[in-house]
């Protein structure tokens, strides 16, 4: 059995490497190599593919008039001057701000040095996925637009390209209605019951829990993975913490520090 596992997964990783894929590695760019270039923007999820993530997670809302567009939060406050609410603006309102605003601030740059980012589409996204056909993009939504989000992919021919992180049961459900084949990683938070969410996991055809940093324990991580499923943490940021769960057998993390991340897991044996 453990001879015939790894002969698939060997041809999981032939295929991948023939399409121009990043091999499955484990390292999940959390909105891009967002600690040094805006999150969410086409330029940090360029920079996520040099680096090597096999995935890169990114957050989805709708706007009033209907376009998928990429944003943590709901509002843009966190970003520009300008704190306006994602799904009361048109697309062509949104596109004004500079969403690159406060991380220039924060970080002491010039507009030469980081350029105006203009919130960008999902379609955009899929697009450069495509184009550079590395890492995988891993779509969080942000309101309940499974279906709109799947008719896209579709349309743009990417769902070997693309995968859904999020702890909402009923959106990732959907998701694996909508197409089997999609991988789900499914955000566990807050006083999670290992065994429900096993069973619940099981029965919608989940294949990895991504746990919140603070709740992984070694007994967590260990029924889970004795359970079949892939276990994944976010947001992990600190080396240190990066080398205690990959020590704990952790599959996989989401960081907002990719490069620190591929440079821990080279030290590894």
């Amino acid at each position: 059995m453990a001879k015939r596992m790894h002969l698939m997964v060997a041809a999981a990783i032939a295929a991948q490497i023939a399409c121009g894929m990043t091999a499955e590695n484990g390292i999940t760019a959390h909105r891009g190599d967002s600690i040094r270039l805006p999150q969410n923007s086409l330029r940090a999820f360029s920079s996520a593919n040099r680096i090597g993530a096999d995935w890169i997670e990114t957050d989805v809302h709708l706007t009033k008039d209907g376009k998928l567009v990429l944003s943590h939060n709901a509002t843009t406050g966190e970003y520009c001057s300008q704190n306006k609410v994602i799904k009361e603006c048109t697309y062509a309102e949104l596109v004004q701000l500079d969403m690159a605003e406060k991380f220039r601030a924060q970080h002491k740059l010039t507009l030469e040095q980081c350029p105006k980012v203009t919130i960008v589409r999902l379609e955009e996204a899929l697009d450069l996925i495509l184009a550079e056909k590395m890492a995988r993009l891993s779509i969080q939504p942000k309101c309940d637009c499974v279906d709109q989000v799947m008719a896209l992919v579709r349309r743009k021919g990417a769902l070997k390209w693309v995968g859904f992180n999020d702890g909402n049961a009923k959106w990732m459900s959907r998701v694996k209605e909508l197409e089997p084949s999609v991988p789900v990683f499914w955000d566990r938070h807050r006083n999670m019951d290992v065994d429900k969410d096993i069973a619940f996991a099981k029965e919608h055809g989940f294949e990895t829990l991504v746990l919140f940093h603070k709740e992984v324990t070694p007994e967590r991580v260990q029924k889970l993975k004795a359970a079949g499923f892939k276990v994944g943490a976010w947001t992990v940021n600190a080396p240190a913490d990066m080398r205690r769960f990959l020590a704990m057998g952790l599959d996989r993390l989401y960081t907002d520090d990719p490069a620190t991340f591929k440079k821990i897991k080279g030290e590894a044996p």
